[in-house]
């Protein structure tokens, strides 16, 4: 269980709107050992809505959407579903999916992608 001053950093990282708190939220949250805290930093990038976040949880190996850990894709696909706005979100998917990534990284792109259009 993360304690509760560790989620209060981590939502406090998310709504900070400069692109260092972006850094931070990958460097220390998603690529931490513990599942949680991966699930709330991939969480916290999402609800950024901005390319660069974005990018972190969808086109990189073992984070966000292409993390190792089930409940941590899964919790980083739920959120991206729940976007209110996925212009930026699509842009992101489309580029990975045209872009020269890994298969499993195109191919898991591609499903979320379908996803989030019956999702709308």
């Amino acid at each position: 269980m993360v304690s509760r001053k560790l989620n209060n950093i981590i939502e406090a990282l998310g709504k900070h709107t400069d692109s260092d708190s972006v850094r931070v939220l990958n460097e220390v949250g998603t690529n931490c050992p513990i599942d949680e805290v991966r699930e709330l930093a991939a969480k916290a990038l999402i609800r950024k809505n901005v390319k660069e976040s974005l990018e972190i949880v969808i086109k990189n190996k073992g984070k966000g959407i292409n993390d190792l850990s089930a409940s941590v894709a899964m919790t980083a696909i739920n959120e991206l579903l729940a976007l209110k706005d996925k212009n930026c979100a699509n842009t992101v998917l489309d580029e990975t999916i045209n872009s020269e990534c890994e298969k499993e990284i195109i191919d898991t792109a591609r499903s979320v992608k379908a996803l989030m259009t019956f999702s709308i």
